[in-house]
């Protein structure tokens, strides 16, 4: 079997397990990673991942570090939200017609908060044979693909409702931090009215699911509130007071024709009870499906990172959107 030259960028909480689930895969054939870091950048990547089959190969701190020494055929990207970042992160790549598969949220759909660049990027990769594409659990799967798929049975959709119930308590310290556990409600708050906190891609999840549906929007609206602890609650990673906040819950609404016809709603915070994932399609058939304890966050984005390699690059070069793919799976074959 000709294995895929695969490097890693990103080497954070996510970007470890995704090198580690890539360590095992028959199909894989681990060349290198790149983290700007400067107390990971040139070490050893044995040292870093504690994988002794990595023998040999060092963290480079850029792309342009790595390539002097050798060229991936895909780059598993886990280092940011922002899809004008990302883009530009991965240029580099891109030029040099090297596929990349990210968990960058607004790549799920990046003509929502970076339209000035899609055409650009989308030409680059024709040009060069490059592929890019996002993935994840959410966004990535449960409040956008997963509903989507779904839609395959139906004769008619009105509209759609997806809620997601997830217990941080069992999430990384990142994502702990990110929902505000342990600090004060009015503090959270603000930080989440003014954008500098909370789940991202929820607008993207709606924007790919009114796109997938040909529902041209009115208008996306997001709101979101800290979830308040009830009781005093003590993680690996935090102690939060009664009172504090332990999470956030965020809400985002399409409307098209002044009707809503998609509504994405998440509560994710610290102890949470009867997580689950909720997907509702009003239609014919009308549809309502409940995934009992709701898909795990950190363990399925690495796992749909890794599967959708074989994927993306039996697609056509291009900027590609999760539903430009054949349909995601386990395992290698195509």
């Amino acid at each position: 079997m000709k294995k895929i030259k695969i490097a890693q960028f990103g080497l954070g909480p996510i970007g470890l397990e995704a090198l580690k689930l890539a360590a095992t895969q028959p199909w894989v054939e681990i060349i290198g990673a790149v983290d700007k870091d400067p107390s990971k950048a040139g070490r050893p990547l044995t040292e870093v991942t504690g994988l002794a089959q990595l023998d040999g190969l060092k963290v480079s701190a850029n792309l342009e570090e790595l390539f002097r020494d050798t060229q991936p055929e895909v780059i598993l990207h886990t280092a940011g939200s922002s899809a004008a970042i990302s883009l530009e992160q991965m240029r580099p790549a891109l030029e040099l017609g090297v596929s990349v598969a990210s968990t960058c949220e607004e790549l799920i759909f990046p003509a929502l908060k970076a339209g000035h660049l899609v055409k650009e990027y989308d030409g680059l990769c024709r040009h060069t044979g490059a592929r890019m594409v996002a993935t994840g659990v959410n966004p990535g799967f449960v409040m956008d693909l997963l509903p989507i798929t779904m839609t395959a049975v139906s004769r008619a959709v009105d509209s759609i409702l997806v809620e997601r119930v997830v217990n941080a308590s069992t999430r990384r310290q990142p994502l702990q931090a990110k929902i505000g556990s342990g600090q004060s409600p009015e503090e959270f708050r603000a930080k989440l009215q003014s954008g500098r906190a909370g789940h991202a891609g929820l607008r993207e999840s709606l924007a790919l699911l009114a796109h997938a549906m040909g529902w041209p929007m009115d208008s996306i609206t997001e709101v979101g509130e800290p979830m308040i602890a009830q009781h005093d609650i003590k993680t690996n990673f935090f102690t939060v007071a009664k009172g504090q906040a332990c999470g956030i819950h965020q809400r985002a609404v399409g409307l098209s024709g002044g009707v809503e016809k998609i509504v994405l709603d998440i509560k994710m915070y610290l102890d949470a009870e009867n997580p689950c994932d909720h997907i509702v399609i009003r239609g014919r058939p009308p549809l309502d499906v409940t995934v009992n304890g709701g898909v795990a966050g950190d363990d399925a984005t690495v796992a749909s990172l890794i599967n959708i390699v074989p994927r993306l690059l039996s697609a056509q070069p291009g900027l590609h959107l999760p539903i430009d793919l054949p349909v995601p799976r386990w395992g290698f074959n195509t």
